[in-house]
């Protein structure tokens, strides 16, 4: 129940934005819109303060470890990191460690990365590679890429060793959209189902499985990892923190949606100005704005033509600039899905961005012992060239605390300056947990709603034993 009373005959959580919502922009499009796009899924869910000390707490991260992130589908690499047979690649979360492998059948398996001779990690953190077996680097054990046990030096000394009682324990592995996932828990729902919407959403121009990794940010944060995740849960904070772009973002008037029990999503215009901005600009001084922070020279900008939007314009604008850069057609995408951001979140800890402008995902992994600190991986997906080759998926590039994302190789400058702007706010955050002398933080009842939820739903997995 809510812990508040309502001052006024709204019902909570109901109370919305004033002026046009995402839905009535995105229907004003030339061309329409994706009809994943005009679901909407919301009930309130109260409205009690969210205690610091789960962000702050050791014993909370250790029994998040036990109990979430041993039942949880998480995704673990992308299946173009692993495409022939003996590619591996190592996803350690907490004290687990797991071995993802292409097996000789062609099937990825994943298998607990761990000697079963003296306990002896057999691959080490964060490793990719081929490999025909993986062998023991302290006394020689090796296992076949099917997990069977290959050789032990003296075997006559091993007479009660069993090769069937010493296979490498298995893990519950599974894909969707060119992504790894790995359950620990061997009970657990299958990932089609764990995903709920996100198989039937992400289809047709959004099926993440056709496209590559371009660039692959790493960053070590100052934040624990659910406030880091929070951080992108919600459009409440572009009015501060990234206000220079409110001429033509959206934020007031996103979109938020929670559908069943994993999965949370929010979509917000580009190409429309923000309800905090009082002056109605023109469509024209809309469009100008947009290709003239971003392009300063050396383009021509287009009129917006009597009858189209800015957004309109725009999206044709970004759809031909991207076709430049990649050689990929993207006339497929519609004005929503061209420019907006539209972020799913699958819990426990990765995002999915479907557009074509902004095809990021992000990942975010606990410290091990540390709560104040987390990893973000930041990925960019691209389609290949048409009619030529695959490229490879990039390498990890690790960036460091207190260095810019705008320090590694490939990234927007602009985009690397807005991720700086929330990685401030963490850090600043994390002071806040533990010396302001309010031991709690309240959260909006509709633009925090995937915050609220994604609390709520790591108490419902902590409170099974």
């Amino acid at each position: 129940m809510a812990s508040a009373e309502n001052q006024s005959e709204t019902p909570l959580g109901q109370e919305r934005c004033p002026g046009p919502s995402y839905r009535e922009i995105v229907l004003k499009d030339i061309g329409g819109v994706p009809p994943q796009m005009l679901e909407t899924e919301y009930r309130f869910r109260g409205d009690e303060p969210i205690g610091f000390e789960r962000y702050t707490s050791t014993d909370f991260l250790r029994l998040e470890f036990e109990r979430l992130w041993s039942r949880t589908w998480q995704w673990a690499c992308r299946e173009e990191q692993i495409p022939n047979e003996g590619d591996f690649h190592v996803y350690d979360i907490g004290d687990r460690s797991i071995l993802i492998v292409r097996s000789p059948d062609k099937k990825i398996r994943a298998f607990n990365n761990f000697c079963l001779h003296r306990g002896t990690q057999l691959k080490p953190s964060n490793s990719s590679g081929n490999a025909n077996r993986f062998t023991c680097s302290f006394h020689g054990w090796a296992w076949s890429t099917s997990g069977k046990l290959a050789s032990i030096p003296c075997r006559w000394d091993f007479p009660h060793v069993k090769d069937e009682d010493f296979e490498l324990p298995e893990i519950q592995v599974d894909t969707w959209g060119g992504f790894v996932f790995v359950n620990f828990d061997l009970k657990a729902k299958p990932l089609h189902e764990y995903l709920g919407v996100m198989t039937t959403h992400f289809t047709g121009t959004w099926d993440l499985s056709q496209r590559y990794t371009e660039i692959h940010v790493r960053k070590r944060l100052p934040a624990n990892w659910k406030a880091a995740m929070e951080a992108f849960l919600e459009a409440y904070h572009v009015f501060k923190t990234h206000s220079e772009a409110l001429r033509a973002t959206g934020d007031a008037n996103a979109q938020y949606d929670v559908f069943g029990d994993h999965v949370s999503r929010f979509m917000h215009t580009s190409g429309s100005q923000s309800p905090h901005i009082a002056v109605q600009q023109t469509e024209q001084e809309i469009l100008n704005f947009m290709i003239g922070r971003k392009f300063s020279s050396g383009v021509d900008i287009p009129q917006v033509p009597d009858g189209q939007t800015a957004r309109d314009v725009y999206s044709r604008f970004v759809q031909q600039q991207l076709k430049e850069k990649y050689g990929h057609d993207f006339s497929d995408f519609k004005v929503s899905e061209t420019i907006d951001s539209i972020e799913y979140f699958v819990f426990p800890n990765g995002f999915f961005f479907p557009g074509a402008h902004k095809p990021m995902v992000y990942r975010f992994l606990p410290h091990p012992t540390n709560p104040d600190e987390c990893t973000f991986d930041l990925l960019f997906l691209r389609f290949a060239p048409d009619g030529q080759a695959t490229p490879p998926p990039a390498q990890p590039h690790d960036v460091d605390i207190h260095e810019s994302y705008m320090s590694a190789p490939g990234i927007d400058q602009g985009l690397g300056y807005v991720y700086d702007q929330d990685t401030d706010n963490m850090a600043a955050q994390t002071r806040g947990f533990k010396g302001s002398l309010r031991t709690e933080q309240v959260s909006g009842n509709y633009q925090e709603i995937r915050s609220r939820h994604l609390q709520q739903t790591v108490d419902a997995y902590l409170a099974k034993p």
